[in-house]
């Protein structure tokens, strides 16, 4: 007997039986049109952009010093060959907070060979010349080429042809910085503590100091970024390497629960409680060494960058911290899975038919690969348009900083659309695999790129204005922090959840929203309005079922990451010289230790969300076909008898039948 249907509501009315429905449909027509082209005009703008960065971009600006003329400094076959030096002719205009922002001293800028080493004001060299020529030899190193000893002090504000004084400096990252030195306990330059700066004025070392700072931190920054690029350009083989043990250990995992999916769930949970163990010993080991040995009480915001990034791992405190981080992760994933056996034993029967839709359809395992190359080149892309857009402009001479700003677009596309197309063939064929159309991956992926372009790009434009309020919001919330009370900041905690849940909300819907027009074809708006009814229809099985398929996953992904992790950890701080002969002159292991760990996790979800993406679509199908069947023989349900009666704890109408 067919159900009657419930009365329309707020969760939408339920499917219908339809004969003619047989899965994806196939005569569509384009969805959100407007978007589309809004996108590719994106996609254009940021194609000219990278053309114009790269034909006015320079990155020798990130190696090399340059003059107020754009000249570099230091660089061979260039006029400054042996200037190697940077030298500002008034290091107190380094001290506006612009400089911190546009990395740019408002003030004239010369190459030199060396560095100031007394002190000479401009006026006491024209005083001293008149007996002795060598004082205008030895101030005009650091002044411009025209400069002459016969001009006033106006004349020299005025064309800013020398510095006012020179102080006793020292070749700090290519830069001359105040020599300061301590004596009797008190900070000097010279071992003087005050002195004049050539226009009238008095000048302390404290004056000095707080510029020299700001500046040491602006060149710290600069400085880790070079070494940074330096360890990548040493170790970009072996972060190759890593990358690609974890796609092949993605590869044979994916295999694997093809054949054996709740023996490969062990392995995931054992593996990953094994590599926490692991990193819970190595961090004890590294705090019992370090236990005993002094420990220095330098706050890390009185150092520089550097510093604090070289001392970091070499306090107690962190190994310390890092410990229990490790021993509460561990302890969450035991509880977890004891609290949760019976649905994580459903996810396991979940894996297993989607593993018969891979299996099917063994192209799905090739998408990854085109995933990987296409988001690598998009990064690549992005990477070297950022640094020729960095270093790109002409060079002039600004009395103040500018107070503008360089906004970069970077636009990403969701590919889920194309595998949730293939997977809901396979789900709505009756007789598997014969009733499977051919090549169904590459029929949903030009389905999705010619018909729903738009759509794809609305559903990524509204997750990207969600993200992009987010941090807006963490933003006020940093420059606002001192200013707030105790209510102001309850609210700003408050907000912070709703925009987290938002957020959530938003990249759930999205992906269920993509399943439904990669099923029906309509545009996003109404796919997500569909997705939705569908799924508070069905509340109580999207809540058994999602969380856990994603929890199962992700021990999966850690798995990889965290081996490939260890043996780029062990590589990089050459443990295993013995067996391989690695990188020995890093400045940061940390780097690409982190890299191929970050890079690695990436890899595997563009593996397992294959299977997250098939599980999913398998779902919101059963969903489908329950509400538009009753398992009858007029109204046969399309999914397998085993998995109907462990998501329904019943079986199809037919089979009771037929007892």
């Amino acid at each position: 007997m067919a159900r009657k249907r419930k009365p329309p509501g707020s969760q939408g009315d339920p499917r219908m039986y339809d004969p003619d429905f047989q899965g994806p449909v196939a005569k569509r027509s384009c969805t959100d049109v407007l978007c589309c082209m809004v996108f590719m005009l994106f996609v254009i703008g940021y194609v000219l952009l990278g053309l114009t960065a790269w034909a006015h971009g320079d990155p020798r600006r990130v190696a090399y010093p340059t003059d107020s003329e754009g000249q570099f400094c230091g660089q061979k076959g260039t006029p400054n060959e042996n200037k190697t030096i940077l030298f500002y002719f008034n290091l107190l205009r380094c001290s506006s907070p612009s400089v911190m922002l546009t990395l740019q001293c408002p003030t004239t800028q010369i190459c030199v060979s060396r560095c100031p080493e007394r002190f000479l004001t401009y006026v006491d060299m024209q005083f001293l010349n008149k007996k002795d020529g060598r004082y205008w030899e030895y101030y005009r190193q650091f002044c411009k080429a025209t400069a002459r000893p016969e001009e006033s002090l106006s004349d020299l504000l005025s064309y800013g042809d020398c510095p006012s004084a020179v102080y006793p400096s020292r070749p700090l990252l290519q830069r001359c910085l105040p020599d300061f030195s301590t004596v009797n306990g008190s900070l000097t330059i010279g071992q003087r503590t005050d002195f004049q700066d050539g226009t009238g004025s008095s000048l302390t070392v404290i004056d000095l100091s707080k510029v020299a700072s700001d500046i040491s931190k602006i060149l710290d920054a600069r400085m880790i970024g070079l070494k940074v690029f330096e360890d990548y350009v040493t170790t970009w083989k072996w972060i190759l390497l890593g990358l690609t043990i974890a796609m092949a250990l993605s590869w044979i995992f994916l295999i694997l629960l093809r054949f054996t999916a709740g023996f490969i769930f062990w392995v995931f949970m054992f593996g990953v409680l094994g590599i926490i163990g692991y990193g819970i010993w190595y961090c004890f080991l590294e705090y019992n060494n370090l236990k005993w040995k002094p420990q220095s009480t330098i706050m890390l915001y009185e150092l520089g960058i550097q510093t604090s990034i070289s001392l970091f791992f070499h306090w107690k405190q962190t190994w310390f911290s890092m410990m229990i981080i490790l021993s509460v992760i561990e302890a969450i994933i035991i509880i977890v899975v004891i609290f949760l056996r019976r649905r994580i034993h459903l996810a396991i029967i979940l894996l297993k038919e989607g593993s018969k839709a891979i299996g099917y359809i063994p192209s799905t395992l090739v998408y990854p690969f085109l995933t990987f190359i296409l988001l690598s080149i998009c990064i690549s892309y992005w990477a070297v348009t950022a640094v020729f857009l960095a270093t790109s402009g002409v060079p002039t001479y600004k009395v103040m900083a500018p107070e503008g700003q360089c906004m970069h677009e970077n636009e990403t596309c969701d590919p889920e659309c194309a595998l949730a197309g293939a997977f809901a063939s396979y789900y709505w064929a009756m007789r598997k695999p014969e009733d499977i159309p051919k090549y169904p991956l590459f029929t949903a992926f030009g389905r999705a790129v010619r018909y729903h372009t738009g759509s794809l790009a609305f559903g990524s434009l509204i997750l990207a204005s969600v993200q992009m309020f987010k941090v807006i919001s963490q933003y006020l919330d940093r420059r606002l922090q001192k200013a707030q009370n105790s209510v102001a900041r309850f609210l700003r905690h408050c907000l912070q959840c709703c925009f987290w849940c938002w957020e959530k909300m938003v990249k759930f819907l999205n992906r269920n929203a993509y399943i439904m027009i990669a099923l029906y074809g309509k545009n996003f708006c109404a796919s997500t309005r569909d997705a939705f009814s569908l799924l508070m229809r069905n509340i109580l099985k999207v809540a058994v079922t999602d969380e856990i398929i994603h929890f199962v996953l992700l021990l999966g992904k850690v798995l990889v990451s965290g081996i490939v992790g260890i043996l780029a950890f062990l590589l990089f701080t050459e443990r295993l010289q013995q067996i391989v002969e690695g990188p020995t002159t890093l400045n940061y292991y940390w780097v690409p230790f982190l890299t191929v760990l970050l890079g690695s996790y990436l890899v595997a979800h563009a593996f397992f969300s294959v299977y997250s993406m098939c599980v999913e679509t398998i779902f919101i199908c059963f969903c489908e076909d329950l509400e538009r069947n009753d398992g009858s023989a007029e109204k046969p349900y399309f999914v397998t008898p085993s998995l109907h009666r462990i998501l329904t704890k019943k079986r199809p109408v037919s089979q009771r039948q037929a007892e």
